[in-house]
């Protein structure tokens, strides 16, 4: 799979059977089997039987994890689908993470500022990191008022650099 999309991440044993908690990346955490077959990073399929809720998470039932040891042995594994088995009727303020992966952010006047190194979300919504032209990087928050514009298509972002707090303000000066 030479483009791979994070879409969920087995947890901890739940029960005896080998059915596992799941903390999925999808809009609909119940549709993680609908995408066919997951993977690993090694390329181990993980074909889903049955999936339901159990409060943030869902417990999954999945064919290749028959007993409570194979799950404890799958706890961390990350499970990945091909981009290409996603659906692309995206509404227009829609995207996906590994799409804005490695485009180039620039400013309101079209300096490059950087490129998108990586999406993280520590539960207050979601951050994008950049890698500086100038060097290092930096996260900044993914709302309109900061990353007004993304055009996939042309590789690239748009960041308001004061609401990305990119800029200082007026008592402290420009941020490093």
């Amino acid at each position: 799979m030479s483009e791979k999309v994070l879409m969920a991440v087995i947890g901890a044993p739940h029960g005896v059977r080998g059915e596992v908690r799941v903390k999925t990346f999808t809009g609909d955490p119940l549709a993680l089997g609908d995408y066919g077959p997951l993977f690993d990073a090694a390329g181990k399929s993980y074909t889903i039987l049955d999936l339901r809720p159990s409060k943030t998470v869902v417990v999954a039932k999945i064919r290749e994890i028959g007993s409570r040891e194979a799950a404890e042995a799958a706890n961390g594994t990350e499970l990945f689908v091909s981009r290409a088995a996603l659906p692309n009727d995206l509404d227009e303020d829609e995207f996906y993470q590994a799409d804005l992966i490695g485009l180039a952010a620039v400013d309101d006047a079209g300096a490059r500022l950087g490129t998108v190194k990586a999406m993280h979300d520590f539960g207050a919504g979601d951050i994008l990191e950049l890698t500086l032209a100038t060097g290092g990087t930096v996260l900044i928050p993914f709302t309109k008022a900061a990353v007004p514009r993304v055009a996939v298509a042309e590789g690239r972002i748009e960041i308001d650099a004061h609401a990305a707090g990119l800029v200082g303000g007026d008592d402290d000066g420009p941020d490093e």
